[in-house]
């Protein structure tokens, strides 16, 4: 778990190793353990260290092995990695390393993109090819390790974070219009490739991209989800679905303990991550370390499930954390939440995760978080509406969209209006081959794209702020594709995840599985009152923060009934807009 930077340069000039070394400097955070450059010619290539795998400096980053004439940063953690180096040694590959990084060097050197399919992990990487001249880059199958670029006719670079980007200097930062209207209808949700800025872009998931030194670019998507069953399993009956799940999981978080001696686990006391404490403990994990977070009631709601998570900490014996945040700290570390983040964004999951982090930092390095679950084996309250839909597409929309496109169009100045640019890349996604039923289509998009750009960027952002590692079994292919073939019928009886419910009961108790869908609440961001709600204003008021983006008779609206403004998903379209405005002013844009 790193940072990684670099820049390639198309003009024949040398690489600008200043600008990649304050890129690199900006992602400290992520690698506060060691960093390294490597300068060559057209290329350079940053990189910050947190120490997890290999704690030898011989797996220390740039690696550069001269013989076979390539070198490399690499962000993530590819777990299988004791297999693949057996089948490179058999090749005749010789190690001076015992982590995961020279096994993805001289398995690229070995497989070339066919690697990507190998590895079980979460990945990032760059591999420059100094023989051909070629940059590789290279992203993970669900995107649980970002990836950001900035190209231009001269160069391109490329960085774990996009404000770290930004330090290098010679970036437009001109907002993008469409990523706008992604932002305040598609849940701040903006799809790859586009960012929230129009110089910057990233890497989509499962992608490869390859530039030479000319400027020429290859690219290609390496996986896809395909759903429903295949060959025998068009047969299956519940239980063997059921079985195969809890088998899956079983081999998704027993991988994820390699190189872990304090082990963690954010636990909310859902079924999610209270089922990955029992498969730790199932596992032989002892001295098992859980972190819960709770927050001040506010409207009338409760801001904490401590007596669930207390229920699972005292049944399987861990060493408990719980943590209560008053409304005066969220006001005080908000500003720094948000400057963690690489791009906006409105759940209130953030300051949780962010604040939870900061304390779990003091205790181990690698935590196991429970993301995924809801989107892959349907947790969510809008998949049964979807199901069966007449209009598929109509039904989601309806259900998960922020705003109707006439209110997206009230709320903006004229210069940011666009057409319905998060409707129509909804639309179109639908259509896409390789789902047929309703359900299946609104998975697909919320695991392939929703998932990737909020739950996990925001794990990943909020947890490396403090050089965290946070390792996410639900996440792991092999439990994604077995989810895809599941039918729709045995993921969503009894509120969704019966299928996972139901493995998870021969794991932990009763209680936990048929309680209320629960999660991470923040009250105050919701329901805005007092000191909080002064603070919105003023993040919308504030002449120094207005950038033209928002109608001032929509602001008026809002302000006037700030409690009473809720999205569909039950978020306040007030707190949506000043947190906008608290990013940008955070980067400094």
């Amino acid at each position: 778990m790193c940072g990684i930077a670099g820049e390639l340069r198309f003009d024949r000039r040398p690489a600008d190793l200043a600008a990649v070394e304050r890129i690199t400097h900006h992602l400290a955070p992520r690698g506060p353990d060691a960093h390294g450059f490597h300068s060559q010619g057209p290329i350079a290539l940053g990189h910050r260290r947190l120490k997890i795998m290999d704690l030898a400096e011989a797996s220390g980053q740039p690696m550069i092995d001269s013989d076979l004439g390539l070198s490399m940063v690499f962000n993530g953690a590819i777990y299988n990695y004791p297999e693949l180096r057996a089948e490179l040694e058999a090749l005749g590959y010789r190690f001076f390393s015992g982590g995961d990084t020279e096994v993805l060097l001289k398995g690229y050197h070995a497989w070339g993109e066919k690697l990507l399919p190998k590895l079980n992990g979460m990945f990032a990487f760059a591999v420059w090819e100094r023989d051909k001249q070629n940059l590789f880059i290279a992203r993970d199958r669900l995107g649980v390790k970002p990836l950001y670029l900035s190209r231009t006719g001269e160069r391109l670079r490329f960085a774990s974070s996009l404000p770290a980007l930004l330090q290098g200097g010679d970036i437009a930062k001109t907002l993008d219009a469409v990523a706008l209207n992604h932002y305040l209808n598609f849940h701040a949700v903006v799809p790859a490739p586009r960012t929230i800025l129009a110089g910057v872009e990233k890497l989509p998931p499962a992608t490869w991209m390859r530039v030479d030194a000319d400027g020429k670019v290859e690219q290609h998507t390496w996986w896809t989800l395909q759903f429903g069953p295949q060959g025998e399993e068009v047969n299956f009956g519940f239980e063997e679905w059921r079985d195969r799940t809890l088998q899956t999981m079983r081999e998704a978080v027993e991988i994820r303990q390699r190189a872990a001696v304090d082990v963690g686990v954010l636990l909310s006391g859902g079924v999610d991550s209270s089922m990955l404490v029992g498969l730790l403990r199932e596992a032989g994990v002892d001295n098992l370390l859980t972190f819960s977070i709770g927050f001040q009631d506010a409207g009338g709601e409760r801001g904490d499930e401590f007596q669930y998570s207390d229920l699972i900490a005292q049944h399987f014996g861990t060493r408990h954390h719980q943590l209560r945040i008053g409304e005066h700290e969220i006001l005080e570390q908000l500003p720094q939440a948000f400057r963690a983040m690489s791009e906006p964004m409105v759940s209130h999951d953030c300051i949780a995760f962010y604040l939870l982090s900061r304390e779990v930092a003091k205790h181990c390095k690698v935590v196991q978080s429970g993301q995924g679950a809801d989107e892959l084996f349907a947790g969510y309250h809008w998949y049964p509406q979807v199901d069966g839909a007449k209009d598929a597409f109509a039904a989601y929309r309806a259900a998960f969209f922020d705003r109707e496109h006439d209110e997206y169009a009230a709320c903006m100045q004229p210069a940011w209006l666009t057409g319905d640019m998060a409707g129509d890349f909804v639309r179109e996604h639908f259509a896409m081959p390789g789902a047929d039923a309703a359900v299946d289509k609104a998975l697909r998009l919320d695991s392939t794209v929703m998932l990737v750009d909020d739950p996990v960027k925001r794990v990943d952002n909020m947890t490396m702020a403090w050089g965290l590692e946070a390792r996410t079994p639900f996440l792991d292919y092999r439990v994604a594709e077995l989810s895809a073939r599941i039918p729709a019928q045995f993921k969503l009886p009894e509120g969704g995840k019966y299928v996972l419910k139901e493995a998870a009961r021969k794991v932990i108790p009763s209680e936990v599985i048929d309680r209320p869908k629960g999660y991470f609440p923040v009250p105050g961001l919701k329901h805005l009152e007092g000191a909080t709600l002064g603070w919105v204003r003023d993040l919308l008021l504030d002449p120094s923060q207005d950038r033209g983006l928002f109608n001032p008779t929509m602001l008026d609206q809002l302000l006037t009934n700030p409690q009473g403004q809720l999205t569909r998903l039950r978020g306040s379209k007030l707190w949506q807009l000043a947190a906008l405005n608290l990013w940008l002013s955070e980067q400094g844009l």
